[in-house]
């Protein structure tokens, strides 16, 4: 890593995107620490033991996407690049210098701005629904070294495709731009939206490796934000379950299916449900690739698709979103009475809630262990693991 002794960054007042700019490593996981402490003695939680938080492999340079937004800083002011002013809805902040990414990401978000800037594009105005610059998507496989650039606009004529595709390939980087795309986007909302995506260049996909699968991420397909630090993540929850040789296991929020297919190689069949149809078809893919015929994966609902299975497990992983896991979704979970659950969670405060639940109806909490996967940020990842009273 470039930057582990990292000078204070220059938008650290500015940009919302940063809690802990400045603040001593210790203070950070110690603050954390504490914070999911305070959360599960608010649910009256009884648990055997809360384990030290893991530290992030990296503290910098560790993000491997980065979504910005086209803007200004002062209304009608020149374009700026970047993410949300603190506190602000409409103020964009560019931040070429940010610490979280790699230098590469900088470069292109600065050669993308002066690019714009240089053709006099305007920005979309929120507002008034007109403009053609949207949003930049940078991506990057932290084990290949590969890039996708992806820039979003309106439909709005005069984008010259041309010469950004030769502005961005031609840039001195450390890695390879293996795909320019431009994605139209002309909903109101103030989200990236597909409309249309073309490759302007090379391919749509970057590939990546994560506990020895492989991988191909398109797009706008959701992956793992800090590949590094989830790794050590994944691999000690698995860790946890006493033995899964030759068992059935759910792994519940599956995602793109890397839990259920590290599984898959020592359990005798494992089910990956997840909501989020093309994350499905990408486990699907990777599981094929990496040669992995015991796992199948179920698009949709948790609570729906437990309703509608005969399958009984024997090992639970559960991965929830940062709403947590709905209590109709919760008794079935409770109700296959499995020894051990791990419970992977990326809001504390929904893994209080729900823990608080699960105590309730019979699962008591042996350990809880923080990961500080996003350092500088107010992110804090917990694995809890549960056994049957």
């Amino acid at each position: 890593m470039h930057m582990e002794n990292s000078k204070l960054c220059r938008d650290r007042e500015v940009c919302g995107g940063c809690k802990y700019q400045g603040v001593p490593y210790e203070e950070q996981l110690a603050e954390k620490t504490a914070e999911v402490k305070a959360l599960l003695e608010g649910k009256k939680i009884k648990y055997g033991e809360l384990l030290p938080i893991a530290p992030a492999p990296s503290r910098f340079e560790y993000r491997n996407k980065m979504e910005y937004t086209f803007g200004d800083m002062v209304k009608d002011g020149p374009v700026t690049l970047g993410m949300h002013k603190r506190g602000h809805f409409m103020s964009i902040v560019t931040v070429d210098e940010c610490q979280l990414v790699h230098p590469d990401f900088n470069k292109i978000l600065r050669a993308t701005l002066d690019f714009v800037n240089g053709r006099g594009y305007t920005h979309y105005h929120k507002k008034r629904h007109e403009g053609l610059m949207r949003n930049l998507i940078v991506r990057r496989g932290v084990r290949t070294g590969e890039i996708l650039v992806n820039v979003c606009t309106s439909s709005e004529e005069g984008f010259d495709e041309e010469a950004y595709v030769e502005a961005i390939t031609g840039l001195q980087l450390e890695h390879k731009v293996v795909g320019v795309l431009r994605t139209i986007n002309d909903r109101l909302a103030d989200a990236v939206y597909c409309d249309e995506l073309k490759v302007l260049y090379g391919r749509d996909y970057y590939n990546e490796e994560i506990m020895g699968l492989k991988f191909q991420v398109s797009a706008f397909s959701f992956f793992q934000t800090n590949v590094a630090a989830v790794e050590n993540l994944y691999s000690y929850a698995i860790g946890l379950i006493d033995d899964f040789e030759g068992k059935k296991a759910f792994d519940l929020f599956c995602g793109t299916g890397t839990i259920t297919q590290v599984l898959a190689k020592r359990a005798s069949e494992v089910i990956g449900v997840e909501i989020v149809e093309e994350a499905v078809e990408m486990a699907r893919t990777t599981a094929e690739k990496n040669g992995l015929n015991n796992c199948r994966f179920i698009a949709g609902d948790c609570f729906k698709v437990l309703e509608s299975i005969d399958d009984k497990p024997e090992v639970i992983v559960v991965d929830p979103p940062r709403v947590g896991i709905s209590n109709d979704a919760l008794d079935c979970i409770i109700g296959y009475g499995v020894d051990q659950i791990v419970y992977i969670s990326c809001n504390p405060k929904s893994l209080a809630n729900n823990l608080y639940y699960m105590q309730y109806y019979g699962y008591k909490v042996d350990s809880v262990k923080p990961f500080d996967n996003f350092p500088g940020t107010k992110h804090c990842e917990v694995v809890a693991l549960l056994s049957r009273n």
